[in-house]
């Protein structure tokens, strides 16, 4: 452990010079728009199976989502198994054959993910990448992995022993931190093979001033997302100072959807992805796709709203205004069209009217609204509609 820290201590003094090499390496274009697809864990957690994922792979392909942009089936935490006496990673006996499973979600036209973590353990206590991650990454490339979510987790414990063998600079643990994701970055680099990578560490050090200088794809600014309204909230309506370090190659990642898990109320889930699509997150579906309603699939693939999430341009978007429980979003477009999501936090409906000007238009050729349901009425510059309780009309406003 101790030989272990010391190389890892090496590598902290070119983690600067080496992340503004990454900076431009960024234009490699990997994740020009924010990831989309599927992600285990806020259904299935440690119950995971092979089977699952290949289940979630045929949905994708079978309901349209993959079409609509859902493209990642990424396995979270607990398929690891052991080492053999080459310190190879063998899968646990949930996922007999990685690399035929990989076969299976390519040939469905889409891509494969994975998990681990810097450190020596996975949040659910497998084995992780601490001491190996060069030969994971080429084990992760020889499965044809395509997305690594890289999550803290134990190397918290490594970072404290850190600081305490340098009580001097109180920045260590948090320079041990970066050289940690650095390392996995430039290990997936000389496998020749294109990996997302997905730093997951909740925002710890603000991240987001970071991320992309260590070759972060995109980044965790906050802790797990649970399937209630509170929680969403809480963390979507946050995210405005953030919208400055984001964009194409490098998103600012909110957690995952938990559309469809039944936590929520349809207009709750249509303000989450709404929001989540005003900021330019990744849109990663986290329910068992398997076993939609029909009304999780239309808030799921509603293709205008996607459109606004995937905008080549690349802008995240940001609050406007809030009065109580009130508040105005928006984000600009290609082409010199704004989106603008109209939010109602409060118990019971809501009027709003919105002044074009507010959000940089001054005159509108057309206003439409991307949820069925809302009739935005236009006059005098100005759009005046009526929002559900907890609800959102997300207006789309051509110039």
């Amino acid at each position: 452990m101790l030989k272990r820290l010391m190389v890892l201590a090496v590598s902290l003094a070119v983690c600067g010079a080496a992340g503004a090499q990454r900076d431009m390496a960024l234009e490699s274009g990997l994740a020009r728009t924010p990831p989309m697809g599927w992600n285990s864990w806020n259904h299935f957690a440690g119950r995971v199976t092979e089977q699952d994922v290949k289940d979630a792979a045929d949905a994708l392909v079978s309901t349209g989502m993959r079409d609509a942009g859902y493209v990642y089936v990424n396995i979270d935490d607990t398929w690891e198994g052991e080492r053999d006496a080459q310190g190879v990673l063998h899968a646990n006996n949930k996922f007999p054959d990685m690399k035929a499973l990989g076969d299976y979600i390519h040939a469905r036209g889409l891509k494969f993910g994975i998990y681990s973590s810097p450190g020596p353990r996975t949040c659910a206590r497998y084995l992780a990448s601490y001491g190996h991650e060069q030969q994971d990454a080429d084990l992760y490339a020889s499965w044809g992995v395509d997305y690594l979510k890289y999550d803290l987790c134990s190397f918290g414990t490594l970072m404290e022993a850190g600081m305490a063998d340098h009580f001097d600079d109180p920045d260590y643990g948090n320079k041990m931190m970066k050289a940690a994701y650095l390392k996995m970055r430039t290990a997936l680099d000389k496998t020749g093979r294109p990996i997302v990578f997905s730093l997951c560490q909740y925002g710890h050090d603000d991240v987001w001033t970071w991320g992309a200088s260590v070759g972060g794809n995109l980044w965790r600014t906050t802790g797990d997302i649970q399937d209630n309204y509170a929680s969403m909230t809480k963390i979507g309506f946050a995210q405005g100072p953030l919208a400055k370090y984001a964009g194409p190659g490098h998103w600012n990642d909110p957690d995952m959807l938990e559309v469809g898990n039944g936590g929520m109320t349809a207009d709750e889930y249509r303000t989450h992805i709404s929001l989540w699509a005003l900021l330019a997150a990744p849109l990663l579906a986290g329910n068992d796709l398997s076993k939609m309603t029909p009304e999780t699939k239309s808030i799921l693939m509603n293709k205008a709203v996607i459109a606004i999430d995937q905008d080549k341009l690349g802008v995240q978007g940001d609050r406007v205004s809030q009065s109580g429980d009130l508040e105005v979003w928006s984000k600009p477009l290609g082409g010199g069209a704004v989106a603008v999501g109209l939010f109602n936090r409060g118990t019971s409906a809501a009027p709003m009217t919105l002044k074009l000007s507010d959000v940089g238009v001054k005159h509108a050729v057309h206003v439409s609204s991307l949820w069925e349901g809302a009739n935005p009425i236009v006059a005098n510059d100005e759009v005046s509609v009526s929002v559900p309780a907890h609800g959102v009309v997300l207006l789309r406003i051509e110039p």
